[in-house]
């Protein structure tokens, strides 16, 4: 058996006789269970250009919803090229992602253009 400092901040400390091997035990045990409830998020990323096509815009929606469901936030990086930073095209295509995605996320970040790209990123609602 042990004398064990439990709480060193308390006025007066709390010291308890223990068997130290098994306290050691049982925190970290405690550790693994808490480590075990853990949701880690995480971020997948969908790359779009302005001049996307029909079919190819409905499968990036279809993979959005999918990710918003698993409970991941989803990132939308829209690339330009040559001139097409030029007008608005791309905006307006993440402005019609948000719609198409109405009631299933929650929007992190408006978009927001660093460098040649634009990105959004949503959470599930």
């Amino acid at each position: 058996m042990d004398l064990i400092e439990i709480s060193p901040q308390a006025v007066p400390t709390v010291c308890k006789i223990l068997d130290y091997g098994k306290y050691k035990y049982e925190t970290q045990k405690r550790k693994n269970e808490a480590k075990k409830n853990q949701k880690v998020v995480n971020i997948k990323e969908l790359k779009l250009r302005p001049q996307i096509d029909t079919h190819d815009y409905e499968v990036k929606i279809k993979q959005a919803k999918k990710f918003l469901e698993q409970g991941d936030k989803v990132k939308f990086t829209m690339r330009f090229k040559g001139r097409e930073i030029a007008n608005d095209q791309g905006k307006e295509v993440l402005k019609q992602i948000l719609e198409d995605l109405e009631g299933l996320y929650k929007l992190d970040s408006e978009p927001k253009m660093e460098g040649r790209q634009m990105f959004m990123l949503i959470s599930p609602a």
